[in-house]
């Protein structure tokens, strides 16, 4: 029933929301020593794991005689089988004594806290742009939708890759304003690329739009442990950083389609990445700068 579609929807979101905030809290606590590898293998994970659910669902409906509830009731199989490997742990560290900071507002009047939300919403963004309308846009240029649809899965491979190494690589330097700048540049070129050069080039593009995309997420990731001073507030930071991120970067693919519509084309959709991407250059040059919050 719609009830039961939009009740399970709501609490599936929410738990992938609390899930997401709370681990870079995780690692800055329990891995202060090993926060780059960490949130490499965290960032190619989340990668790894949105390429697998989409990728794997429409073979599941077609092996389950066309029923798509049977193919996404599949993917509660690996969360229940991380809460299992969850459990002993929990039960372990039992309730805990209560952690109680004073300053939990001050983040949002912090300028360096902005900064690291606007680098992740702006380059979610752009990821769920090429996610949602990379396939359309290569195949109004000539491919076919099954040759569009592997150019979109090479990206991904190429995202990766670069989301496991991207973290390692940011903290070689005394901070991260190069690296941020560096990628945003990658991304824009890159798609700039698929969307205006000779299809013969699109896979070299599309995989160097994966590196880029997926060196981002690390990079914005490994950002909000390195601006926070301890766990408490990078747990507050990742909070802050993903919710206001993730609802600037649900925006983008909403633009994409409304310019298509008002265009009848792609054609403005290249200067849409430009502006986004100049204000995720702009974003990322305060964020990686050597700096704690404070919290």
């Amino acid at each position: 029933t719609i009830p039961a579609l939009i009740s399970g929807a709501v609490l599936a979101g929410g738990s992938i929301a609390l899930v997401n905030v709370l681990l870079p809290g995780l690692v800055k606590r329990d891995f202060p020593d090993r926060i780059a590898p960490m949130t490499g293998l965290y960032s190619m994970a989340l990668s790894g794991g949105a390429a697998a659910a989409a990728g794997g669902t429409v073979p599941l409906e077609r092996l389950f005689g066309e029923s798509w509830a049977a193919a996404l009731a599949v993917w509660a199989v690996p969360a229940l089988a991380v809460a299992a490997l969850w459990a002993p742990q929990a039960m372990r560290a039992g309730g805990g004594a209560s952690v109680r900071q004073a300053g939990g507002r001050a983040l949002w009047r912090s300028g360096l806290a902005w900064q690291v939300s606007l680098y992740m919403g702006l380059q979610s963004a752009l990821a769920y742009c090429v996610f949602g309308w990379l396939a359309p846009i290569l195949r109004e240029r000539g491919l076919e939708a099954a040759e569009a649809g592997f150019v979109v899965t090479v990206s991904v491979i190429g995202q990766m890759a670069a989301s496991l190494v991207a973290p390692s690589l940011a903290v070689v330097g005394r901070d991260q304003r190069l690296v941020c700048v560096a990628l945003f540049g990658l991304i824009v070129a890159a798609f700039l690329g698929c969307a205006l050069l000779p299809l013969g080039a699109v896979w070299i593009l599309a995989a160097l739009l994966g590196l880029g995309q997926g060196g981002a997420l690390g990079v914005a990731l490994t950002l909000i442990l390195l601006r926070a001073p301890n766990a408490v507030v990078a747990a507050r930071l990742s909070g802050m950083a993903q919710g206001v991120g993730y609802t600037l970067a649900a925006g983008g693919p909403l633009l994409v389609g409304l310019l298509r519509q008002w265009r009848g084309d792609f054609s403005a959709v290249p200067w849409l990445f430009v502006i986004l991407g100049g204000a995720g250059v702009l974003a990322g040059l305060g964020a990686g700068r050597d700096r704690l919050v404070d919290g």
